[in-house]
């Protein structure tokens, strides 16, 4: 068992190729985030799963491709007296040579699971008609064979969400697993700006090729358009300094956990400007460590 407070401070052993965690815990400890954080990792996430369901999961594992290779089952008291049933359920699903399942849960002390309740106006799920602190004691007394046999105990009392999010990254991400996924978008402002885009940028400074009568009906992936535009005063050094603004920006989501990030950058139409641009300035984002480019050209085609 290792106990980590007020975070995991030992690395889980090295997952098997099929891998099976169950979160649990005190409720107000942070399931919910540590769910969130362990999909945006890739693990297929399955929330309030009853203990009985485990080994049919675990079988399930055992036979899947890599998009359930790594499976993450919540537990919490919803579950009532299933959750007594977790010991026994889990310790059958370990026999044999299936994937490797660990337990992970989640604590935080008596103040902070109050504070945490009052601050949401909700009642413990134990409470009845008691109050906060009788829910959680009845629950620290429900858990406590699960906490006694889980192999990852984190304490967040001391963690906010963020926090929360960065230890499960540093725990259970992989080597490849990037830190911040980028979306870098071409778009034409005349079909209006997309509503999802984190930041936008305006193409519209550079000469339109739409107006060179052998570059009309073309588009910024072909050469021709490319170098037009790329060739034009201020282009590159808009290009350069934009991609290196950028760094401190994608490196900053990286550190908050925020896994993914859209660009947006427009042109009248969206077929010319905006798209050689785009492409450009992916390459350059790309190379930076951590993070993931997928290039979109959203109104390509539209003209």
């Amino acid at each position: 068992m290792t106990d980590a407070t007020p975070a995991a401070t030992a690395p889980p052993e090295e997952p098997t190729d099929r891998s099976v965690l169950v979160v649990t815990g005190m409720a107000g400890a942070g399931r919910s985030t540590v769910s969130n954080a362990l999909e945006d990792l890739g693990w297929y996430v399955v929330d309030n799963l009853p203990p009985q369901m485990l080994r049919p999961l675990l079988d399930l594992a055992g036979h899947s491709d890599e998009r359930l290779s790594r499976i993450a089952v919540v537990v919490d008291v919803r579950g009532g007296q299933l959750l007594t049933e977790l010991k026994d359920a889990s310790a059958a699903a370990g026999d044999g040579d299936g994937p490797q399942l660990r337990l992970l849960f989640l604590e935080a002390n008596d103040a902070a699971l109050v504070r945490r309740f009052e601050a949401n106006r909700r009642p413990h799920p134990l409470q009845g008609a008691g109050t906060i602190l009788d829910g959680i004691t009845a629950e620290r007394d429900m858990t406590a064979d699960v906490r006694e046999q889980s192999d990852i105990i984190i304490d967040t009392s001391e963690l906010n969400i963020h926090q929360l999010a960065t230890t499960i990254n540093e725990l259970f991400a992989e080597d490849d697993t990037p830190g911040v996924r980028v979306t870098i978008t071409s778009f034409g402002f005349k079909y209006g700006v997309p509503t999802d885009a984190d930041m936008v940028a305006d193409a519209r400074f550079l000469p339109n090729p739409f107006w060179v009568p052998e570059l009309r009906s073309h588009t910024g992936r072909d050469d021709d358009v490319r170098d037009y535009v790329l060739g034009q005063q201020g282009a590159l050094e808009f290009i350069d300094r934009y991609a290196e603004a950028l760094r401190p920006v994608l490196s900053g989501y990286q550190r908050e956990n925020k896994s993914h990030a859209t660009i947006a950058i427009g042109c009248t139409g969206g077929k010319h400007r905006s798209v050689a641009v785009v492409e450009r300035i992916a390459d350059l984002i790309a190379a930076q460590p951590g993070v993931v480019v997928n290039v979109k050209h959203r109104d390509l085609g539209r003209e």
